[in-house]
């Protein structure tokens, strides 16, 4: 794989598992140290993804490239915070931030329950908002200062296509989502004279553990493709997609949401 963030440093939110640590192992290939985040280094064995975060962070050593682990509530500023500070004391500079960190995630874990607009509990509705809008604002706030300094940067938001239309399941996700794709535009707007790109990707259904655990009832014969379109993403899809937003090939390009579902919601 050609090495074109040879040099580069990138902190990937939420990487000890699931979409962020593909996001990380693919990172790491196009030649660029990483480093892995998550709320702490367990978090990979929720959904039996390996013991510690630590795993992914020999992975991508193996690839001959610098990491380290660190962890963080991202939705605790203090302690995104000191976590930027230990990555910039063993890294140096943060070039590359990808806030992979969310989910539609209860105060105690597990999804909402009810669900909706109108009966989910505070406490939960709280946590899905922070969890993932005040979260992405934290760490950009965060990692912002030194890019702003060195002129430079790339930071890409993880969305969802959930936060593109209406629904009546996981509404307070969803609306989370569409207020970072929001943020993406004015945050874009608000670093573009220091030359630093903000963009944000909304994937559509992907192939993850946790995806696969929060539904049971998706037999192989249910999630077998239909066509090249016409299936549920990989990991690697969106990591694709990324790897467009982080490199020269979006020079010019700031402020979009790519939404990556295989035209499903075309």
């Amino acid at each position: 794989m050609e090495q074109k963030l040879a040099g580069r440093v990138a902190l990937v939110t939420g990487s000890g598992r699931g979409l962020g640590r593909a996001y990380a192992l693919h990172l790491a290939r196009l030649g660029a140290d990483v480093i892995v985040h998550d709320i702490d280094a367990g978090a990979t064995a929720v959904y039996g993804e390996g013991e510690s975060a630590e795993e992914v962070v020999e992975a991508i050593r193996q690839l001959g490239r610098r990491s380290l682990f660190v962890a963080a509530d991202v939705t605790d500023s203090a302690q995104v915070g000191a976590a930027v500070r230990q990555a910039l004391e063993a890294l140096g500079q943060i070039d590359v931030l990808v806030n992979n960190a969310g989910g539609d995630i209860a105060a105690e874990g597990g999804k909402p329950q009810p669900n909706d607009c109108l009966e989910i509990p505070e406490r939960d509705m709280h946590a899905v908002m922070d969890r993932n809008l005040t979260g992405t604002m934290n760490v950009s706030r965060a990692v912002t200062p030194g890019m702003m300094e060195r002129r430079d940067g790339r930071i890409v938001n993880v969305a969802s296509v959930a936060g593109l239309h209406a629904t009546t399941i996981g509404p307070i996700y969803a609306v989370a989502k569409a207020a970072i794709i929001h943020y993406t535009r004015c945050l874009a707007a608000q670093l573009r004279p220091y030359g630093i790109n903000v963009n944000c990707v909304s994937p559509g259904a992907t192939l993850s553990a946790r995806f696969l655990a929060d539904r049971p009832h998706l037999t192989p014969e249910r999630i077998a493709p239909k066509s090249r379109l016409e299936r549920l993403g990989q990991p690697e899809d969106m990591a694709r997609v990324i790897e467009f937003l982080v490199t020269d090939l979006s020079d010019f390009v700031t402020g979009q949401n790519i939404k990556v579902d295989g035209g499903q919601l075309a």
